[in-house]
């Protein structure tokens, strides 16, 4: 297998020293274009960084649009993204497993308003009841994922990404306990009605 290093040069809009948002993965960096032969076809790869998860992804430049790999919002669209913390959560009445697995496509659709939305609506604030553990992975992985980018685009750290995203949730109007502790029970219930199912 050979490997060949290509000049910086872009392709399909991407360019080597970019940050770019692989749906999966979140936050990455394109390293370098390489061409590889592989089962004897040559083969243009973006070489996208993951420097926090130690991860390096190769990524054909002629799938990069159709996998989702996109370049980072722009700065209106993390602003509208911090909008979306303020609003009010929007938790549908269906079990948890569907919901979870909402939550999960959205988190790898690699869209960061979507991204948004699963982080404003597994927040919990210090009045409201414990998350349960599949909620409390979620909502953290939703909101690792718009760290890094908010992080990127307005190049500050990712603390400070962090301070900026729980301002905008401390704004959103909080459902009173009462209210919360309903939804708790009627997930109980629902978890009853499945392992009898």
């Amino acid at each position: 297998m050979t490997t060949a290093k290509k000049p910086t040069t872009g392709r399909q809009g991407f360019k080597t020293g970019e940050a770019v948002v692989y749906p999966a993965h979140g936050v990455g960096r394109i390293t370098a274009i390489e061409e590889q032969e592989i089962a004897g076809y040559k083969l243009e790869l973006f070489v996208v960084s993951f420097e926090k998860d130690k991860m390096v992804l190769r990524v054909p430049t002629a799938k990069a649009n159709s996998v989702g790999m996109r370049k980072l919002a722009e700065p209106e669209l993390v602003k509208k993204a911090l909008d979306v913390l303020t609003g009010r959560a929007r938790v549908k009445r269906t079990m948890w497993s569907r919901r979870a697995q909402e939550y999960e496509a959205k988190i790898n659709s690699g869209d960061l308003l979507s991204v948004t939305e699963v982080v404003r609506d597994l927040y919990r604030s210090e009045a409201q009841p414990e998350q349960s553990y599949s909620e409390r992975q979620l909502y953290e992985a939703a909101l690792d994922r718009i760290v890094r980018e908010i992080s990127t685009v307005n190049r500050i750290t990712e603390t400070e990404a962090l301070k900026l995203i729980d301002q905008s949730l401390q704004k959103s109007p909080r459902r009173g306990k009462a209210e919360a502790e309903a939804e708790a029970e009627a997930d109980g219930d629902e978890a009853i009605q499945e392992e009898a199912a």
